[in-house]
């Protein structure tokens, strides 16, 4: 893996639960951990929705990490990614055989109804 390629930054969110002060359980999204990534469009993943009567472009993004302890815990339940700013849901996670030197992470982004 060339490091030079690792020149986004990408931050992982675990999905937790809160209690708050009447005993109300409440979902949230906490940073996790942050890192620098290699971020590439998926070409495969692209696809056209019908939303509100527009056709709606859902280009996907695969991120490529180093390994590390705490990203070995990694799945598409629990976890999402924000980059630049925006959310990508989790897809599906590669470990790139087990070999302990990079995952490959496959996202769409999250689409939000107002």
């Amino acid at each position: 893996m060339k490091i030079s390629l690792l020149n986004e930054r990408v931050t992982f969110e675990k999905n937790t639960t809160v209690v708050d002060e009447n005993a109300n359980h409440k979902n949230v999204w906490e940073e996790y951990f942050t890192c620098y990534t290699y971020a590439a469009a998926s070409s495969y993943q692209q696809k056209e929705q019908q939303a509100a009567g527009l056709t709606v472009t859902d280009g996907g993004l695969t991120f490529t990490v180093r390994y590390c302890s705490e990203l070995a815990v990694l799945d598409s339940t629990h976890f999402r990614v924000r980059f630049r700013g925006e959310p990508y849901n989790i897809t599906s996670v590669d470990m790139m055989n087990y070999q302990r030197e990079s995952i490959k992470v496959s996202c769409e982004k999250e689409r939000r109804e107002s």
